[in-house]
C-alpha cells in the first residue's frame, strides 16, 4: 500500500503527506497500530499533501505516524445475504461474525441513473395511514419527508412505515440511522425481528457517539445496498432514513474543522451540493424503485431554518407534524393544512380523491380562522353554516387520527391498517354529513369509519 505520514491533526481531520503517489479524493485510508484507524480523503491540499476525514476515533495518533492509502472507496456487502442484518458504515455486521469475497463488496460513492434511464411513471405508494394516503400521498420511486421538532412522533411514524410496507410489499426495506441514539437502534431491531418483517429487511447505523465522517457517509453506504437491490436484483426497495438533519449536522462539523467560513445560521457553504449529491441517487428505472422516506429534524421547530428550505426543494411529498396536534393528543400529528404532496393531483390520484383531499382541507381551514372567535364568544355566535362545518372538521379532525402497530405496548390500542379504498369512503361519509350525529370520540382513534358505527 501506498505509505504516508501525519504532518497535522485537528479533532477528525488529519493532514497527511505522501511523497511518492498522492491518493485520489474518498479513498480510505489506514492509520494505527493495527491499522485500526479509517480516514477517507477529502481533499488535495498540495501536490504532496491530502486533508482526511476520520471514520472512526483518532485517539492515540501523532504526527509523523504512519498513514496507508489502500488505492479504493470505502466498500460495503450487497446482495440478498445482507438481509436480516444489522451493519456500520464499514460493513461490519453488528449481529454476528461474516467473511465477504471481493465480487460481494461495493463502493458506497456511485453515480446516479442518467435521467434517460430514469421511470417518469407517476405511482402512489399506499402506507394504510389515512392522512397521509388521502391527504399527502406519497410517490412510488421518489423521495418524501417527515418534518418535525424533537418529540413529535417522526421515529414512530418510520417504525410504522416499516411494518406496513415489509406486510404489504414485496420489496425489500433498508432502514439507515444518521446519529440514532443507540437505546433508538436497539428497540427497532428488536421491533422489526419480533413483527416478524426482518428477514426482507437490512438496518445500518451511524449512531451520535461516532465521529461526524461515520455518520456523514452511512446515508452513501445505504443508497449502495439498495442500488444493488433495485439494479441487480431488479426489486422495488424502501428506504427509510432517519435522521436527514444529522446528516447536514455531519457535515457541517466536518466543514468546520476542515476550515471552510461558514453559511448561512452557520452551516457549511456545500451544504446544498452535499445533500443533492445523497439525494440525486434515489431514483427508479424500468426494473426497479428506490422509494426513499425520510424524517427531518426542524430546529427549534423554525421551518425557515436552511437544514429544512434546501431539504424541501429535494422531496416530491412533504409531511409536517405539528407540536400542537401532538400537545391535543391528535396522533399522528400530521398537519393536514401544510403537509402536500405532488401526487395530489386530478390527473394523478382522480378526479374524487382530489374533491375530497381539498373539501376535507377547507373544512379544516374555516375551523383554523373560527377558532379565535369561538374562543371570545362562544361558538353560538356563528352562523348555522360555519356551526355546522366547525362541527364536520372537529370529526374530520378525529377521523384522521390511527392507532398504530408499533405503539400498542404503549396505548393497548390494536394497530390498524387502512386501505386508500376505505380511508377515502370514510371521509367521504363525513364529509356528507353521514355521521352528523356520532359522538366525536367515536371518530378518535379509528380504523374504517365502520366501527364508529358499533361504538
Amino acid at each position: 500500500m501506498n505509505e504516508g505520514y501525519v504532518k497535522a491533526i485537528r479533532g477528525s481531520v488529519v493532514e497527511a503527506v505522501f511523497e511518492s503517489k498522492l491518493p485520489s479524493v474518498n479513498n480510505k485510508v489506514l492509520a494505527g497500530k493495527d491499522q485500526e484507524m479509517v480516514f477517507e480523503v477529502s481533499s488535495h491540499v498540495d501536490e504532496k499533501t491530502v486533508m482526511l476525514i476520520a471514520l472512526t476515533f483518532t485517539a492515540g495518533l501523532a504526527r509523523n505516524d504512519l498513514v496507508w492509502d489502500t488505492g479504493k472507496h470505502l466498500q460495503i456487502p450487497v446482495g440478498t445475504r445482507i438481509l436480516g442484518n444489522m451493519y456500520d458504515v464499514f460493513g461490519n455486521n453488528l449481529v454476528h461474525e461474516e467473511v465477504w469475497e471481493e465480487e460481494d463488496l461495493r463502493s458506497i460513492h456511485q453515480k446516479p441513473v442518467p435521467f434517460a434511464d430514469r421511470s417518469t411513471n407517476d405511482e402512489m405508494f399506499v402506507t394504510g395511514i389515512k392522512a397521509i394516503d388521502v391527504l399527502a400521498p406519497l410517490p412510488r420511486g421518489e423521495k418524501a419527508g417527515l418534518f418535525g421538532g424533537a418529540g413529535v412522533g417522526k421515529s414512530v411514524l418510520i417504525t410504522e412505515l416499516i411494518n406496513n410496507t415489509a406486510k404489504n410489499n414485496r420489496g425489500y426495506s433498508i432502514f439507515c440511522g444518521i446519529g440514532e441514539r443507540s437505546r433508538e437502534a436497539e428497540e427497532l431491531y428488536r421491533d422489526i425481528r419480533d413483527s416478524g418483517v426482518l428477514e426482507s429487511a437490512v438496518l445500518i447505523f451511524a449512531q451520535m457517539n461516532e465521529p461526524p465522517g461515520a455518520r456523514f457517509r452511512v446515508g452513501h453506504a445505504a443508497l449502495t445496498m439498495a442500488e444493488h437491490f433495485r439494479d441487480v436484483e431488479k426489486k422495488d426497495v424502501l428506504l427509510l432514513i432517519d435522521n436527514i438533519f444529522r446528516f447536514i449536522q455531519a457535515g457541517s462539523e466536518v466543514s468546520g474543522l476542515l476550515g471552510k467560513m461558514p453559511s448561512r445560521v452557520g452551516y457549511q457553504p456545500t451544504l446544498s451540493s452535499e445533500l443533492s449529491e445523497l439525494q440525486e441517487r434515489i431514483s427508479s428505472t424500468s426494473t426497479g424503485s428506490i422509494t426513499s422516506i425520510q424524517a427531518v429534524y426542524v430546529p427549534a421547530d423554525d421551518f425557515t431554518d436552511p437544514s429544512a428550505t434546501h431539504t424541501f426543494s429535494q422531496l416530491s411529498a412533504s409531511i409536517l407534524l405539528s407540536r400542537k396536534r401532538a400537545s391535543e393528543g391528535l396522533y399522528p400529528a400530521i398537519d393536514p393544512l401544510n403537509s402536500n404532496s405532488k401526487l395530489l393531483n386530478k390527473r394523478i390520484v382522480g378526479e374524487r380523491h382530489y374533491q375530497i383531499a381539498q373539501e376535507i382541507k377547507r373544512n379544516l381551514a374555516v375551523y383554523d380562522e373560527l377558532k379565535d372567535v369561538i374562543a371570545m364568544l362562544g361558538i353560538e355566535e356563528l352562523s348555522k353554516e360555519d356551526r355546522e362545518t366547525v362541527f364536520r372538521a372537529r370529526k374530520l379532525e378525529r377521523y384522521l387520527t390511527q392507532p398504530f402497530f408499533t405503539t400498542e405496548h404503549f396505548t393497548g390500542m390494536a394497530g390498524k391498517f387502512v386501505s386508500l379504498k376505505d380511508s377515502l369512503d370514510g371521509f367521504e361519509r363525513i364529509l356528507q354529513d353521514e355521521y352528523r350525529h356520532v359522538k366525536e370520540s367515536q371518530l378518535y382513534m379509528i380504523g374504517k369509519v365502520e366501527e364508529a358505527d358499533g361504538a
